[in-house]
C-alpha cells in the first residue's frame, strides 16, 4: 500500500533570500539576486557575475563557531536550510518534545560537487609542499559530498536512512524524489531532504565557462535569460534548500501544518551525451509523464504550474519546451511555466530543492512566479513562461523539472493541500 507524503517544513539559503519568506517574496516580486562577483577577484575570468549568498551568518542557524571553522560553505548552507526546515516542521527526534522515532527519521541531502573550495585550498598546500604535512586532517571529512547529509543527521539525531545523492544539476530533485519513495513505501516516517552547493569560486567559474555553459554578460541583471532569444548560457548560483517530507498520518497525528502533498516523481536518463540534453525531448518528457501519471493528472480538472529547469542555454530551453509539448499534448498551451533561475541563477546541486520550494509555494498560494528578463521570446520557446510578472492562478498541481549533466532527468509533483 502506498502511503501519502506531506511537506511539513522548508528552509532555504539563496541569492534572493536566506529564509523562505524573503525568498518567496523576492521571487514573486521578480527580484534578481545575480550580482558582480565580489568574494574574490573575478577580473581575470571570462565570467564575472553569479548568484551569490549575501549577509549569511551560520551562527543564526544554531551552529557553533568551532564547528563553523571546520566546514566548507556548502555544508554550512545545507545545515542552515535544514535548521529552518526542522524548526518549521516541529519534528524532534530526541529529548524533550520527542515526536518521532529517530530510526524512522532519515536524511537524503546531496551536493553536485561537495567541498569545492576546500579541495582547491588543500590542493594548493600540497603543490607548495609535496610532503603533504600541511594538508588539514579535516580535509577529507570536509570535502566529501555526503558530509552535509552526515552533519545534518548528527545535529538532528536522525538515525534512519542517510543518503547523499550526486546527480549533477538533478541532485536535490533526485534526493527529494528518492526520499518520497522511501516514505511512501514504508522505510521512514520523515526525511530531511534537499541539496546544497558552493561552486562560485575561480575554478568553478573557469571550468563551466570553458565548457561554454555560462553567460558572459557583464550586466548581472540581464545575464540569466531563460527562454529569451538573447540567452547565452546559464549563471552560476550558490546556496541550499531543504524540505521535510513526512508520512501523512504521522504528520496529522502530531498536529503538523501540512504545506502541500507530494504526489509524484519521475526519474529517467537521456543516455545520450555527458552535457547536452537529448534533443528530441523524449526522455525528459517521459520523466514528466511518470510524475504526472503518479500524481493522477486530470486534464479536465487540474490547473498546472511547471517550474522549468530553464537554464538559459539554447539547447536546454528548446528541448524542455519540446518535452513539455510531448508530455502534456494538447494541454501544453494551458500550463503555467516559469524559470526562477532567471532570478537565482543555477544553483547546481541545490537548484532542484530550491525550485521545489518555489513550486510548493506556487501551488499553495496560487501564484506563478515570473521568468524575468523575458523581453525577446525565442520563437522556438512558444509556451506560457509567465513573462516578467507573477500571475495568480487556481493551481491544483505543480511540477518541478531538473535535467543534469550525465543525462539525469528528474521531475517532482506536488498537489495543493486542502485538508
Amino acid at each position: 500500500m502506498n502511503r501519502r507524503v506531506a511537506v511539513t517544513g522548508m528552509g532555504v539559503v539563496s541569492p534572493v533570500g536566506n529564509d523562505v519568506e524573503t525568498f518567496w517574496k523576492n521571487l514573486k516580486d521578480g527580484v534578481c539576486g545575480i550580482e558582480q562577483i565580489t568574494d574574490f577577484d573575478a577580473s581575470p575570468l571570462a565570467v564575472k557575475v553569479a548568484g551569490t549568498i549575501k549577509d549569511f551568518n551560520p551562527e543564526n542557524y544554531g551552529m557553533a563557531r568551532p564547528f563553523i571553522r571546520k566546514q566548507d560553505p556548502f555544508t554550512l548552507y545545507g545545515m542552515a536550510a535544514a535548521w529552518q526546515a526542522m524548526q518549521q516542521s516541529g519534528l524532534v527526534a530526541e529529548g524533550e518534545g520527542q515526536n518521532i522515532d529517530p530510526y524512522r527519521l532519515g536524511v537524503y541531502v546531496g551536493s553536485g560537487i561537495g567541498g569545492f573550495s576546500t579541495q582547491v585550498k588543500e590542493t594548493q598546500k600540497i603543490l607548495e609542499d609535496p610532503s603533504g604535512q600541511w594538508v588539514s586532517p579535516h580535509f577529507v571529512s570536509t570535502m566529501i559530498s555526503n558530509i552535509a547529509a552526515g552533519n545534518i543527521a548528527i545535529s538532528n539525531h536522525a538515525k534512519g536512512p542517510c543518503i547523499g545523492v550526486v546527480t549533477a544539476c538533478a541532485t536535490s530533485t533526485n534526493s527529494i524524489g528518492e526520499a518520497f519513495r522511501a516514505i511512501r513505501h514504508g522505510y521512514a516516517d520523515a526525511i530531511i531532504t534537499g541539496g546544497c552547493e558552493h561552486a562560485v569560486i575561480p575554478l568553478g567559474i573557469a571550468g563551466f565557462a570553458n565548457a561554454k555553459a555560462l553567460s558572459k554578460s557583464e550586466d548581472p541583471k540581464y545575464a540569466s535569460l531563460p527562454f529569451n532569444a538573447n540567452r547565452g548560457g546559464f549563471v552560476m548560483g550558490d546556496g541550499a534548500a531543504i524540505i521535510i517530507l513526512e508520512e501523512y498520518e504521522h504528520a496529522v497525528q502530531r498536529g503538523a501544518t501540512i504545506l502541500a502533498e507530494m504526489v509524484g516523481y519521475g526519474n529517467t536518463c537521456d543516455a545520450y551525451h555527458v552535457t547536452a540534453p537529448r534533443p528530441d525531448g523524449t526522455t525528459q518528457a517521459k520523466c514528466m509523464e511518470i510524475a504526472l501519471e503518479e500524481a493522477g493528472f486530470d486534464k479536465d480538472k487540474d490547473c498546472v504550474y511547471v517550474n522549468a529547469h530553464g537554464t538559459g542555454t539554447h539547447l536546454n530551453d528548446t528541448t524542455e519546451t519540446l518535452a513539455c509539448k510531448i508530455a502534456f499534448g494538447d494541454f501544453a498551451g494551458r500550463i503555467h511555466i516559469s524559470s526562477t533561475k532567471s532570478m537565482t541563477g543555477h544553483m547546481l546541486g541545490a537548484a532542484g530543492a530550491t525550485e521545489a520550494i518555489a513550486t510548493i509555494l506556487a501551488v499553495k498560494d496560487g501564484i506563478c512566479p515570473p521568468t524575468i528578463n523575458l523581453d525577446t521570446p525565442d520563437p522556438e520557446c512558444d509556451l506560457d513562461y509567465t513573462p516578467n510578472k507573477a500571475v495568480e492562478a487556481p493551481l491544483t498541481l505543480a511540477l518541478s523539472n531538473s535535467f543534469g549533466f550525465g543525462g539525469h532527468d528528474g521531475c517532482l509533483a506536488f498537489r495543493k493541500f486542502n485538508g
